[in-house]
């Protein structure tokens, strides 16, 4: 819809897809260019582990996703910045923009944190294979925070973080209280 053509990162044959393996192209359609690509705010609701938002593994299988294969919203972001960043530092600036610039909320707090996980070594993978080397210490921290922020633990049908709307009665049961503590 973005690029008003299709087969722009992926080809569908029947029930299968295919990825472009072509240099994404940003024809003059209302003049926006790489750069607007990356900075389009993007949200998956309901995210679970974030497969929409970044696709490492088949849901149905299990089996990897080889980087350049790739389809999920931010997993094409970075492809258009691992295209066409000029240097080392362009591209870091650039990644850190695709971060910001993509949300995703999810009640399940062990779904949360496999979704956050996902955002981090794709980023990890993105950097070993576009520089082939680790990521620095700063480099994790700078995505580590701009996840955490980014995607958030909220029920989507209210609108308001997990127990928010307290009942009468209710209490949250801690892992560290005792049979006495609950009484």
């Amino acid at each position: 819809q973005w690029f008003g053509r299709k087969n722009v990162f992926n080809i569908s044959e029947g029930e299968r897809w295919s990825a472009n393996k072509g240099k994404i192209e940003f024809l003059d359609v209302n003049a926006k260019g790489w750069h607007d690509y990356v900075d389009a705010r993007r949200i998956e609701i309901t995210c679970g582990e974030a497969p929409f938002l970044v696709s490492r593994y088949d849901a149905v299988t299990g089996k990897s996703i080889d980087l350049d294969s790739r389809v999920g919203l931010l997993d094409r972001k970075l492809r258009v910045v691992n295209e066409n960043a000029a240097d080392e530092t362009d591209w870091f600036k650039w990644v850190v923009r695709a971060y910001e610039s993509t949300y995703g909320y999810e009640y399940q707090g062990d779904n949360l944190l496999l979704a956050r996980e996902n955002l981090l070594i794709t980023f990890i993978d993105n950097v070993r294979c576009k520089f082939g080397r680790e990521p620095k210490l700063n480099e994790l921290k700078r995505l580590s925070t701009i996840i955490s922020w980014n995607l958030w633990q909220m029920d989507g049908l209210t609108f308001s973080v997990p127990f928010s709307e307290r009942t009468e009665g209710f209490r949250q049961i801690s892992i560290f209280d005792t049979w006495e503590d609950i009484g």
